[in-house]
């Protein structure tokens, strides 16, 4: 009898127990999906909408997820559909976003001549379908991009406000929100949009 009832006893014990790491194992993993929400919705991810200067590749209207974790790990490429803040405060509430295209790394030399784009006096050929430039800005001579500072273009190169113009100029590594990943609105990847054939 006794045997029997610290039989019973154990196995009360062992089942409680049970009971016990399978509530906190429930806790874990609601508790952790609710921090990898909040996560992703203040730290990985944003939304923007596009305007007319990135079109043909985004039309205006366009919502864009934003991935802002991308550049916290690897540094923006040239070709690149990036998202940035005009000013030194990206995360103002009242900060407006730009969508550009990354033409000039850092340390690189910009110019465009006769609509084309030179890096380091050598002309490269766009990996965008995008026209010519009718007006250079300030890239008319060469500038200079410091090692924190990236020379930014819209796509709708005869419409855009971008790296050329003062008003925004070589956008600075600390101004960028995030790489722009897809449109939402008519899904697919924004960076996979209007190859060059």
């Amino acid at each position: 009898m006794a045997d029997r009832y610290d039989y019973s006893h154990a196995a009360r014990r062992e089942k409680f127990i049970s009971i016990i790491f399978s509530a906190l194992f429930w806790i874990g993993t609601v508790g952790g999906a609710i921090v990898l929400a909040f996560l992703l919705v203040h730290f990985g991810l944003a939304k923007t909408t596009a305007d007319a200067s990135m079109e043909p590749t985004l039309q205006e209207g366009d919502r864009i997820l934003v991935d802002r974790m991308r550049y916290r790990i690897f540094k923006p490429k040239r070709n690149d559909v990036i998202v940035f803040c005009q000013d030194d405060n990206p995360d103002r509430k009242d900060a407006f976003y730009n969508i550009k295209r990354v033409v000039g790394l850092p340390g690189e030399t910009i110019q465009i001549k006769n609509g084309g784009i030179y890096i380091n006096g050598k002309e490269i050929t766009e990996e965008v379908a995008v026209d010519r430039m009718m007006i250079s800005g300030l890239a008319t001579y060469e500038v200079k991009l410091g090692d924190d500072e990236f020379f930014v273009l819209g796509d709708a190169r005869n419409s855009s406000e971008d790296s050329r113009y003062a008003a925004i100029g070589n956008v600075k590594k600390s101004q960028i929100i995030g790489y722009a990943w897809i449109r939402l609105n008519k899904p697919a990847f924004v960076n996979n949009l209007n190859q060059a054939e």
